[in-house]
């Protein structure tokens, strides 16, 4: 029996602040260098660093109970989607494979919800911004270890030490393409942080600087393209808040129906655009596996082959998609064909939906409220949907935990269940307020 001194102990540590911004740190740090962790140390490694913070993840939320409300806990369409993904093992051909890929899936996903009903926004965004600058800084040093003090390749980290060539360079992220994908998350992040006076303007100049300079070394077409709809998502967004209220709407509302019509013209077209990206482009490799899944989802429409995350070759169909095409292939190149073909058109809706829902709801938050840390969510959105439709990395890991913070985040600016969870304890909560402690 714990004496009662100790667990009042116990519990304050696990409600401190202090704890919360570590957590939050350690999360975010073991996400993004995952890649890092599985090549010197192993997966078990990892493995155990995340179940270890799950583990504590859930005791700090116990310890919080009564600040939280089950009913908000995170987004209704977000929780259907993995229990879809867990329903997928009951037809899955690989079941243990399909079971742990699951538990990847919601482990990831319950550390965005650790940290999402723990951090504010501006407490976020200060976290993920400390461990980008980090990793982003160990990737610089280490390529400049291996392209110019030592002039031979790190084989382990997979860096090819190009760096004294101009690039392309993966940094300690495994491909140039993820590198690409962290450097534009970081950007958003630090300009973030500079507009909101969070950190330093020397620090924040500098952080810019080395996340601009790793984006542009990593040569990353994928990045670019990401980088340029994030920046008129930027500039759209700016010019919302600054029209008055009587205008807004309508301009929201113009803004809507054209992003939906060039998604719909842009699925009905998809086969064309196959063709034109593959032929005008380096994305020749996308194109050909785009096409060959084209064949496979319809042969499982409603409910896909069952949730694995990434690709395995010892596992069907994508062992057979890779013989078919000649390369082994570890994802779809696209977030939402890989969602088509693992769970079927069910899961895409309820991807595509929860992804949907999250952008309206914290674009309408970030246009009405006059704090810049609320543009954070909304642009990081777009950044990862557009990058699902090159990558996958949204599906797993750090993109996919990041993805479900988001989620998470925009539910709890403007959420139904968050209405019927104040009348029914109309105790306040402090999710939407600004941090009066930035740490």
């Amino acid at each position: 029996m714990i004496p009662l001194e100790l667990r009042r102990m116990i519990t304050r540590g696990l409600r401190s602040a202090d704890l919360a911004r570590v957590f939050a740190v350690v999360a975010f740090g073991t996400a993004f260098s995952s890649f890092a962790i599985q090549r010197l140390t192993g997966p078990a490694t990892l493995h155990t660093m995340v179940a270890g913070l799950c583990a504590l993840g859930l005791a700090i939320l116990i310890a919080r109970r009564r600040e939280l409300s089950l009913l908000g806990l995170a987004p209704t369409l977000l929780v259907g989607f993995v229990l879809w993904a867990l329903a997928s093992v009951l037809w899955a051909d690989d079941a243990s494979d399909t079971l742990r890929s699951w538990l990847s899936l919601l482990a990831y996903a319950f550390l965005a919800v650790v940290i999402a009903h723990t951090r504010d926004a501006l407490q976020t965004l200060r976290a993920l911004g400390d461990v980008l600058r980090a990793l982003l800084a160990v990737s610089l040093g280490a390529e400049i270890l291996s392209g110019i003090l030592i002039d031979m390749p790190i084989p382990v980290l997979r860096i090819a030490g190009d760096i004294a060539l101009g690039g392309p360079i993966q940094g300690i992220f495994g491909t140039r393409n993820y590198l690409g994908f962290v450097t534009v998350i970081a950007l958003l992040t630090f300009l973030v942080e500079w507009r909101t006076q969070s950190v330093s303007f020397g620090r924040s100049v500098v952080s810019i600087t080395l996340a601009g300079l790793l984006a542009v070394f990593s040569a990353s077409p994928t990045a670019f393209v990401v980088a340029m709809v994030s920046t008129v998502a930027l500039f759209a967004l700016a010019l919302i808040r600054r029209v008055d209220a009587a205008r807004r709407r309508d301009l929201q509302l113009g803004l809507g129906v054209a992003v939906a019509l060039l998604t719909l013209a842009a699925y009905l077209l998809r086969s064309r655009i196959i063709d034109i990206v593959g032929a005008a482009t380096d994305f020749s490799n996308r194109s050909r596996i785009w096409a060959e899944l084209l064949v496979w989802i319809p042969r499982r429409w409603l409910q896909g082959w069952g949730w694995h995350g990434g690709w395995s070759n010892d596992t069907f169909p994508f062992n057979a998609i890779n013989w078919q095409l000649r390369i082994d292939h570890l994802s779809a190149l696209n977030a939402y064909l890989d969602v088509a073909l693992q769970l079927g058109w069910v899961g895409l809706l309820l991807f595509g939906g929860m992804c949907a829902i999250a952008l309206v709801r914290s674009w309408i938050t970030a246009s009405e409220r006059r704090s810049s840390v609320y543009a954070w969510t909304p642009l990081l959105l777009v950044a990862i949907l557009t990058e699902s439709m090159f990558e996958s990395f949204a599906l797993g890991g750090a993109g996919w935990m990041l993805l479900a913070l988001c989620l998470v985040r925009a539910g709890q600016a403007r959420s139904w269940r968050a209405r019927i969870g104040d009348a029914i304890d109309p105790a306040p909560t402090t999710h939407e307020a600004l941090p009066h402690d930035p740490r």
